[in-house]
């Protein structure tokens, strides 16, 4: 049987909201399988998909750019190790200029990235060392998004821990920015519904025929409590069906045709965004140092 450990029970909480005892009961049915533990607890309590505000995150920020003309525009993910270094003006300013690089150069990955040249005629591994030896923690360039449109792209940071861009055909500016903290808030996986994995709708259908033949649902309704059940799944977790933060008596899908706008893509960026981070056990340690 697998050791199921404070850690594990803690990412299964933040995962599906629901109480200490419950988590470690059903990672124990699963011999410690996080996602079938998961899918246990949503069968058993109607606990809802998890979602990324719930995953488990790592210091840093989000840099981005966006060209003068809205054509061109990239975002960047810095990590620190501390929220204290990731609050660091230099910090800051090295994820801005890594973001107009990417944008302005379109290098193929980090590494690539790494040894573009900054204003300073340092290239970014340079600049990044330089920081490492003046903060005195380690820092890292973790991943980078770059847009090109004939349309028009839009960012909007959350603090500087989420970022998202859209590219927009149609609308203003107003309408970007506003899909944008749309995005932001709600966080869909993509845009429609046609984008989903078909491996994520079979695990969802899954899930709502065990929960409603758990419930006692009569076998000739399951059909139609499944096709349901999907459809919900959908219209919470894509962009089209989620309703308007701003109004809820709109969908994004509607706001979008009232403006005569459609959504070619977005990206979204959550700093730490399934970092495991190290989890200190204080009064361990003492007690274990007190026993050498």
């Amino acid at each position: 049987m697998a050791d199921i450990t404070a850690g594990m029970v803690k990412e299964l909480r933040e995962r599906t909201g629901l109480g200490m005892m419950e988590c470690k009961k059903a990672l124990s049915e699963s011999d410690g399988d996080m996602n079938k533990a998961e899918d246990l607890l949503r069968i058993k309590s109607g606990a809802k998909a998890t979602k990324a505000a719930g995953r488990v995150a790592a210091e840093g920020v989000i840099g981005s750019y966006i060209s003068t003309d809205g054509k061109v525009g990239a975002l960047v993910e810095v990590n620190s190790e501390t929220d204290f270094v990731a609050k660091n003006d230099d910090f800051i300013a090295l994820a801005k200029e890594a973001a107009k690089l990417v944008a302005e150069k379109n290098p193929a990955d980090i590494e690539a990235l790494s040894n573009l040249k900054l204003a300073s005629g340092q290239t970014v591994e340079e600049a990044r060392k330089a920081l490492v030896m003046k903060l005195g923690e380690n820092m890292t360039l973790r991943r980078l998004a770059r847009f090109e449109t004939s349309g028009r792209l839009s960012v909007y940071l959350h603090g500087s821990k989420i970022g998202v861009m859209v590219d927009l055909v149609g609308g203003d500016d107003t309408l970007g920015k506003d899909l944008a903290m749309h995005i932001a808030a709600s966080k869909p996986m993509c845009v429609s519904r046609d984008q989903v994995a078909p491996d994520l709708i079979a695990r969802e259908a899954d899930i709502a025929k065990a929960r409603a033949v758990e419930s006692g649902k009569p076998a000739n309704l399951l059909e139609k409590i499944v096709e349901g059940s999907i459809n919900k799944y959908l219209a919470e977790n894509t962009l089209l069906g989620q309703v308007f933060v701003k109004d809820d008596k709109l969908t994004i899908e509607k706001l979008l045709a009232s403006k005569s706008a459609t959504v070619n893509t977005f990206q979204m960026f959550i700093v730490g965004e399934g970092i495991e981070k190290k989890v200190v056990d204080y009064a361990a340690e003492v007690a274990a140092a007190s026993q050498v």
